[in-house]
């Protein structure tokens, strides 16, 4: 029984960072139809970045909650700034392109930027150790034990989701986004800046795989370059599962594929091993029941 708490964190957080992946995929689908498979590996790219950024603080002799600010804030830009980027010089130029062209495309980013943390990051085809930031230790609730990192990761990452919600769908940028996700042509007509809004929305859902890579390296303690591949997978599954272009679908697609590789390690701990093979063929079956996801597209809203 005292493994129950432990089962129940390691889901909600596995959940949270599935969430915020698949609402990155959400996010630039809704906009522009494009399914951006380099996303795991900018995820990736934020991590690291938050490390060098540790190590840059430590050397400045900051305190330790000044490293965890400066490293999510720098894991947050430079996602935001290679998300614009993409966009811009990339994604944009394509936009009419067929599709297979920008789905290469994107596949073609992402492992330039996987190779690229590879071959130049210092030792960096080897797992790098990130360094402890939050509060060690944790309490118990009856048999069960809760690590105080993990409840403010979680709580960290439900407020992220709650605050990119808000701004997608009360912000003037956020209405703007939906505009240009309804009907780019009649959003250009009256005013809005084409140009301008599609950067900052790749921004926007980049900066979500930033947060989780920093949660993913903060929760677990240690970061790979290869660690965005399987992340961006599920992440992609379950905005598939939840309704591809739909927020709460991405969400809860997320929650519940953490939940079907928690219940497997839960109730076949010698199985742990194939959760991940258990949770596809479940999501598979999934799929199949209900093609377009448990939450279908709405069709007067995208994203």
């Amino acid at each position: 029984m005292g493994m129950i708490g432990q089962h129940l964190l390691n889901g909600l957080m596995q959940g949270t960072i599935y969430g915020l992946v698949a609402m990155g995929f959400t996010i630039f689908f809704g906009v522009m139809n494009v399914i951006k498979f380099s996303h795991g590996d900018v995820l990736t790219l934020g991590a690291f970045g938050g490390l060098v950024a540790v190590w840059a603080a430590n050397a400045l002799g900051l305190s330790v909650p000044l490293q965890f600010i400066v490293a999510l804030c720098v894991a947050m830009a430079l996602t935001a700034v290679v998300g614009a980027g993409i966009s811009h010089f990339l994604i944009m130029p394509l936009r009419n392109a067929p599709p297979l062209n920008m789905l290469l495309m994107t596949m073609m980013v992402g492992t330039a930027i996987r190779e690229a943390i590879r071959l130049f990051f210092p030792n960096g085809t080897n797992p790098q150790r990130f360094p402890e930031l939050l509060p060690a230790g944790g309490f118990n609730i009856g048999p069960s034990f809760f690590r105080t990192d993990a409840i403010i990761l979680i709580i960290a990452g439900a407020a992220s989701i709650g605050a990119v919600y808000w701004i997608i769908n009360h912000s003037k940028f956020g209405l703007a986004m939906r505009a240009v996700a309804e009907d780019t042509e009649t959003a250009r007509v009256m005013g809005i800046n084409f140009g301008r809004i599609i950067p900052l929305t790749f921004a926007l859902g980049s900066i979500t795989a930033g947060f989780a890579g920093m949660i993913y390296a903060l929760y677990y303690s240690e970061i790979n370059y290869s660690m965005g591949l399987l992340l961006a997978v599920i992440g992609f599954t379950a905005a598939i599962v939840g309704g591809l272009g739909n927020i709460w679908g991405a969400i809860i697609g997320g929650y519940l594929f953490a939940g079907l590789q928690t219940f497997v390690v839960a109730a076949m701990p010698s199985m742990s091993d194939y959760k991940n093979v258990f949770a596809f063929v479940l999501i598979i079956i999934l799929i199949t029941w209900r093609p377009t996801g448990l939450l279908a597209e709405r069709g007067s809203e995208r994203v």
